[in-house]
């Protein structure tokens, strides 16, 4: 976590001077999901199958490697274009967590390795699961897609559970002037 939070530091190299600039929905989107996926819990449940880099080159860091599956699933992008779309798109790079300034983007072969590693030990339905369950508990849910759609979108508006009592883990939220 520590690696991240590092990263929000921006260098000359990644800071925009532009003077008209507007937050465009992928940066809305991400900064959403930056906020409200469980980043902590999900490292836990990878860790154990993720190398320690003893042997060959070190690792990248496993929250970054993460937050660059779920980009590639949210955006629907293969291993090469998630590689293109991190130099391309800041708020993406901002989202995983990479500064150019400091360092390069992962190549697709290392994107390719750690989708790889999660196939192997049977971890990414679980870990999607998971962050869908926790988007469902505070009324989320993504929609993935291309590029384009990638957005948030309501769940079902019943506030009440299978034992049709209201549930206190059930919360509303609001997009513009919608509920």
């Amino acid at each position: 976590m520590t690696e991240l939070a590092d990263m929000r530091q921006l260098t000359l190299a990644s800071a925009s001077f532009d003077k008209h600039s507007k937050q465009t929905r992928r940066a809305k989107f991400l900064a959403e999901m930056d906020q409200v996926v469980p980043w902590r819990e999900l490292c836990t449940v990878v860790e154990p199958f993720y190398p320690n880099g003893e042997n060959g080159r070190p690792p990248i860091g496993l929250e970054r490697m993460l937050r660059l599956h779920f980009l590639q699933h949210w955006f629907n992008l293969s291993d090469p274009a998630a590689e293109e779309a991190l130099y391309d798109s800041l708020s993406m790079r901002r989202f995983v967590g990479i500064d150019l300034g400091h360092e390069p983007v992962p190549d697709e072969t290392t994107i390719l390795n750690f989708r790889h590693l999660l196939e192997r030990h049977d971890l990414g339905k679980p870990l999607f699961d998971r962050v869908n369950e926790h988007l469902a508990s505070r009324g989320l849910k993504v929609a993935g897609g291309t590029i384009v759609d990638a957005t948030i979108i309501a769940a079902p508006s019943s506030t009440k559970n299978e034992a049709k009592a209201r549930d206190p883990e059930m919360h509303q939220r609001r997009k513009g002037q919608q509920w």
